[in-house]
């Protein structure tokens, strides 16, 4: 039997004996003796523990797992064999409460029972399977057997040296056609008919690719292949898991093949040749590492691939839903994304660099002006030195103990009065100094992560190109990360959108959907009355508040003579989605009113609202239940959340599941009837040849650069798109609506109303 220790973070409670049914005997450790440390430091490590009496060591927690091995994710390691010896797992008390836990607890469970029994062992790397070529003769022999073998299937990855086609160039593309070789081919020796050949190669046979729209783009900018049939593992890791953060290769590899953390090596050689030349992470590229080291590892990449995908290939077929999301949504959107990422954003670089002043002085006055402040000037000569606004501890001391504003009950993980943007709005009500403060934060903000970071980033035709991403919320909705997260770009300030500038002849024209939730929820709920709101047009929420209060007025005038019962009832109806209760949307309504609205008033409100919209309230309770009898629920359009928290023994977190999935329900359908409409638009444009280009998905908006004389045709056919009836995701005589803004920039008139007179 193997010797087996087990080590967790201080002595606990938790029965691993049951836990791992008895299967295996074990030693006990904790890090640290102290039961009572909730966070340990290097300093509070007293373990004695002789690594090598044993087999095996099971490591329970991150913090176990760190101080033997130095990694640090405890969920993409859980299970995993680490230098032969260590296995890390998720600490099984948290099951209780976090059911979501469950599958990855009983995963490495079953790969640790193997690994202890001997029935699973590391594998080791054979490199005669997995090399590199150079020579243009075996490369040409190479791809013309791959064209010739019996698979109908071919992995295909690339190392380069940007993130961007623009910014970098392809090293070398990695093949494979099973699941037990691959190559690693150097790019310095393609030639011509090597191309051909691969573009013939990738025509016949239908090709794997993890995050297909970045190794897309590269091949097709550098290349200028064609991939007509393509599966991409990572979203098919996300239709099978929609948490994320768990759709890496690396993490799926450990999770799906006997590989594990097959590239650790090469990343070894990362640090140390980062350390030995003083570089930062951020500065080493892929071509400072040898091939003859990268061509093991990157040819195991498309091995990889390759397995992954036989693995979800099989999962997929399993559910009929999810299986067509993936197909008739996910690719289609991946190759649209792909489309406006090489479009990129148009930004104006000289009216970014005349921001960058104009933002600068605004600052400074903004600094002036708090520095002037009768509080501040007093709190300086009691702490006899200069206040400094990005000094915590100072700005704690000036609005706590010195001014003596209420503090809001928000601590930060320390147990310190948190002094975050939502705690500063909050004291706003109080005092004027954190007014102040929050004013200086956000401009500082627009200048450094924006205006600042774009310029330097523009491409030469002065568009900038980042991420848009299909993988990145529960719900569906679509992400941005890279270069400029464009989810995250200022709405109150409009000196960012002002910069986002079309070229001469040209317009900005932006396109939002109107009330989509609202509108999804009232198709959903089968409810007449809120679907005949739809049908009579007007002003939504004037109209919801004639309706719900029986208002004796016409609806256009409910907002000038019933301001405040207008308010309320559209706190209710986005609330009501959110799970809102009388707190929340008598908070809401006194923010947006500025009248005091109380929470019996705000009661009454709910109960005239769910009176009038009665199914709406049937569907609400409906889906609560089936969320809390399945732990899942599907879309309209068949995306699958999966829900296991509903069964947490936390009350607290098992109802924030609920709420969760409802969102889903709603936010999810909107959000896809816009990336479809979008989706189609854009392949509208490709096959006649419109000069038109959707550049960004923000929100509820389609961004697009269109000729002057373009636009009507533009804005209808994306109208068309949009409105048409999908998965009986419409009101009938009343389509989802679509509002239209056109500028010269995306602020719409605003960035000029403003600065306008100090650019010119």
């Amino acid at each position: 039997m193997a010797n087996v220790a087990l080590v967790e973070k201080v002595p606990s409670k938790t029965d691993f004996v049951r836990h791992f049914d008895n299967d295996f005997q074990f030693d006990r450790f904790a890090l640290c003796s102290d039961r009572t440390k909730k966070k340990i430091l290097k300093r509070d490590v007293d373990i004695d523990i002789d690594t090598g009496e044993y087999d095996f060591i099971v490591l329970v927690g991150s913090e176990a797992l760190q101080h033997f091995t130095k990694e640090r994710s405890i969920t993409e390691h859980c299970g995993r064999l680490i230098n032969d010896k260590f296995i890390p797992v998720i600490n099984p008390g948290m099951l209780a409460f976090k059911p979501e836990a469950r599958e990855t607890w009983e995963d490495a469970l079953n790969k640790l029972k193997k690994y202890i029994s001997g029935e699973l062992t590391s594998v080791k790397i054979d490199e005669d399977k997995f090399y590199g070529i150079t020579d243009t003769a075996e490369a040409l022999a190479w791809v013309k057997a791959a064209r010739a073998s019996i698979s109908p299937k071919i992995a295909v990855d690339t190392e380069t040296t940007g993130l961007y086609p623009r910014d970098g160039y392809i090293l070398g593309i990695s093949m494979s056609v099973d699941e037990d070789t691959a190559v690693y081919i150097s790019t310095d020796c393609i030639d011509e008919e090597i191309t051909s050949e691969m573009q013939e190669l990738f025509r016949e046979k239908s090709v794997i690719m993890h995050n297909a729209k970045f190794d897309l783009a590269m091949l097709e900018y550098h290349f200028n292949f064609e991939f007509p049939n393509i599966d991409d593992t990572m979203l098919m890791s996300y239709m099978l898991n929609e948490v994320p953060g768990n759709h890496g290769l690396k993490s799926l590899a450990i999770k799906h093949t006997p590989y594990g953390d097959y590239e650790k090596p090469m990343y070894d050689f990362i640090d140390e040749y980062c350390r030995r030349n003083n570089l930062l992470k951020g500065q080493f590229t892929w071509d400072m590492i040898p091939f003859e080291l990268m061509q093991v590892y990157a040819a195991m990449d498309a091995c990889v691939t390759y397995r992954i995908y036989k693995v979800f290939e099989v999962e997929l077929n399993k559910d009929v839903q999810i299986r067509r999301v993936y197909k008739n949504l996910l690719i289609p959107a991946m190759r649209f994304l792909k489309d406006i990422q090489e479009t990129g954003v148009p930004f104006d670089r000289k009216r970014l660099e005349v921001s960058q002043n104009l933002m600068e002085v605004d600052i400074q006055l903004a600094i002036e002006k708090l520095e002037k402040h009768k509080e501040v000037v007093d709190f300086q000569g009691f702490q006899d030195k200069p206040f400094n606004p990005n000094s915590t501890l100072q700005l704690r001391k000036l609005l706590f103990d010195f001014i003596g504003l209420r503090p809001t009950g928000k601590k930060t993980g320390t147990g310190a009065h948190s002094t975050d943007a939502e705690v500063l709005q909050e004291l706003g009500e109080q005092h004027e100094v954190p007014n102040l403060i929050l004013d200086i934060r956000q401009k500082s903000k627009i200048k450094n992560t924006y205006l600042d970071k774009i310029i330097p980033q523009l491409d030469r035709d002065t568009h900038l190109r980042t991420n848009f991403n299909l993988h990145g919320t529960t719900s569906g909705r679509l992400s941005s990360s890279g270069k400029l997260n464009m989810q995250q770009i200022p709405r109150d300030n409009p000196i960012v959108k002002g910069c986002i500038k079309a070229r001469e002849g040209h317009q900005i024209v932006a396109m939002d959907l109107t009330t989509a939730e609202v509108y999804v929820a009232a198709i959903l709920a089968k409810d007449n009355r809120l679907q005949n709101v739809f049908r009579q047009g007007g002003n939504f929420h004037s109209t919801i508040a004639k309706v719900v209060f029986k208002l004796p007025c016409e609806a256009e005038e409910v907002a000038e003579y019933y301001s405040v019962k207008r308010q309320a009832a559209k706190a209710v109806t986005f609330g009501i989605m959110y799970g809102a209760g009388p707190k929340k949307i008598s908070e809401q309504v006194t923010k947006d009113s500025g009248t005091y609205f109380g929470m019996d008033e705000a009661q009454e409100v709910i109960t005239d609202y769910f009176n009038q919209f009665s199914k709406l309230k049937s569907w609400l309770e409906d889906m609560k239940d089936e969320i809390q009898r399945k732990g899942y629920i599907y879309s309209i359009f068949g995306r699958k959340r999966r829900l296991p928290n509903v069964f947490s023994s936390d009350k607290g977190v098992a109802s924030h599941e609920v709420r969760s999935g409802i969102n889903f329900l709603v936010q999810s359908a909107a959000s896809d009837v816009n990336l479809l409409g979008a989706i189609e638009m854009n392949n509208h444009i490709k096959e006649h040849n419109l000069k038109s280009r959707i550049f960004a998905l923000v929100h509820d908006s389609i961004l697009a650069e269109v000729p002057e004389h373009e636009i009507d045709y533009y804005q209808e056919k994306l109208k068309y798109f949009i409105q048409k009836p999908r998965e009986g995701c419409v009101i009938e005589g009343a389509p989802i609506g679509c509002d239209f803004d056109v500028g010269d920039d995306y602020s719409f008139g605003k960035f000029e109303k403003i600065y306008g007179e100090m650019v010119l």
